[in-house]
Order: structure tokens, then C-alpha cells, then sequence
């Protein structure tokens, strides 16, 4: 008797080794696994701009010339933060905070990822005077206007992504989290966007990206609220451990997974 349906994982293109330089990006789900990884002792970089949910904003830490003031404000408390990045980058200070964020680019592409994890949550993106931000720092919502990625913009937007990391396997993922503040339906609709762009691009750089079905694997296989946590949004630590469990043994060679 069959209770579940399994959710098959292709192989990626490359497995991954004791040796292998990992980066995960996007998500709070990827900081969750990446989390994970580097528990386990692998080299591992995870969320060097923090948190951040769509493709146009990850492009835009990655792509963005951090030098410009124009990318930082100071709280009521005079505190600086970047329109580019979350909240664990900012300081007391513009000089202290554009130097986190230049130190954080920096971290990334020095790393030279041989694989590059990139966890994506909606379509879904804001705007404050035409710089879309990647995180809106508790500031009126009245400055921000929401807009959503089309299909076609999120195909180029991940391109791009790829053409930043040559030499690096991309993998996408798309995060389990339920966006109900948009509604149950336009959720679906952002993860629908997601999953036919990241196919495009899949199909349109063979040799260099692939899909790791995390979303699948909640809705799919695991497919109970016993999987979420309390908010019924997020996964719960259970599901999370299990699809880190179902990552390693799909991605990780046989001497890593015994390590």
C-alpha cells in the first residue's frame, strides 16, 4: 500500500564533494539548508545580502554598484541600512554599512562557487523611486510600490542571474513558503511563474543549471500541515530535515554523504 507519492530528484549535473565551494542565496529556505550543510561541516557560504524573496531583487545585490549613496538611508534611530539588502548588513554608520555590503559582494564572487543554490520565494517585488529594493526596512508602506514579474521578465532576470557565475552550477529552487498575504491563489501563481521560468532557463543552459524540487516535495509528497510549522505557512523543522535528508542523498557524492 502506497501512502505517499514520491517526488523523483534528477541527479544534478555535477555531485557534490568534500571540496566542493557551496553558496546558497534567495530565501529564508535557503538559509535553512544551507544552514544545515554548513552544521555538517562543508564549506559553505549562506546568504552574504541576507534574506531576499524574488529574482529582480537577487539580481540586483548581485548586479548593483554598491558604491552609490543613494542605495542607503538612516533610520529614525540612526541606523543605515541598504535598499539592496536585509537588515543583517546594516551599522551605525553609511561608511560601516556600504563597506558590509562591498565586503558581502565580496565574500560571494571571491568564493567562486562550484555551486551556486538560488531559492526562490515569489514574483512578487517593490519599488521606491524606481530602485527595486530587496527589503523595505519597516518603512511606510505608502513609499513602496508592489509590482510582479512576468513570465518573460523573470526568464531574463534568472539569465542574467547565470551569466553572472560562468563557470558555477546553478541550481534553482523554489521555496515551499505559502504567500497568503497575497492571497492563497496569486501565491500559486508567483510558484507557477517560478517553476516555468526556471524550466526555460534549464532547457536553455543545459550544461549548467539544474532544478532541486523543494517545493514539490511539501506539496507533493510530504503534502500534510503536520509538515508546517505553527503559521501553517512556513515548513516545519520536520520537513526541513527531511528534504536537507533528500538534498544530500540526490546531490552529495558517496564519500560526503559518509562524512
Amino acid at each position: 500500500m502506497k501512502l505517499s507519492t514520491p517526488v523523483t530528484i534528477s541527479a544534478p549535473l555535477q555531485l557534490l564533494g568534500l571540496r566542493s565551494r557551496i553558496a546558497f542565496i534567495g530565501s529564508c529556505f535557503a538559509e535553512n539548508i544551507g544552514a544545515r550543510v554548513k552544521q555538517n561541516g562543508l564549506p559553505v557560504l549562506v546568504n552574504p545580502f541576507g534574506v531576499l524573496y524574488n529574482p529582480l531583487s537577487i539580481l540586483q545585490a548581485l548586479a548593483q554598484n554598491p558604491q552609490f549613496d543613494s542605495l542607503y538611508f538612516a533610520d529614525d534611530d540612526g541606523q543605515w541600512h541598504c535598499w539592496l539588502t536585509d537588515s543583517s548588513l546594516s551599522a551605525s554608520s553609511l561608511e560601516a554599512c556600504k563597506a558590509a555590503v562591498l565586503a558581502a559582494r565580496g565574500r560571494l564572487f571571491s568564493w567562486k562557487p562550484t555551486t551556486l543554490v538560488i531559492t526562490l520565494g515569489t514574483t512578487h517585488y517593490y519599488e521606491r523611486d524606481r530602485l527595486v529594493v530587496g527589503n523595505c526596512h519597516k518603512q511606510p508602506q505608502a513609499e513602496f510600490t508592489e509590482s510582479e514579474l512576468t513570465l518573460e521578465q523573470t526568464i531574463s532576470t534568472l539569465d542574467s542571474i547565470c551569466q553572472l557565475f560562468p563557470q558555477s552550477q546553478i541550481v534553482f529552487t523554489v521555496s515551499p513558503y505559502r504567500y497568503a498575504k497575497y492571497g492563497m491563489h496569486e501565491s500559486q501563481l508567483a510558484k507557477a511563474t517560478l517553476l516555468l521560468a526556471i524550466e526555460a532557463v534549464r532547457k536553455s543552459r543545459p550544461t549548467q543549471v539544474c532544478y532541486f524540487p523543494a517545493y514539490e516535495l511539501v506539496v507533493d509528497e510530504l503534502r500534510d500541515y503536520r509538515f508546517y510549522a505553527e503559521d501553517m505557512l512556513h515548513p516545519s523543522q520536520q520537513a526541513i530535515e527531511i528534504i536537507f535528508e533528500r538534498f544530500t542523498s540526490a546531490y552529495m557524492d558517496a564519500e560526503t554523504q559518509q562524512f
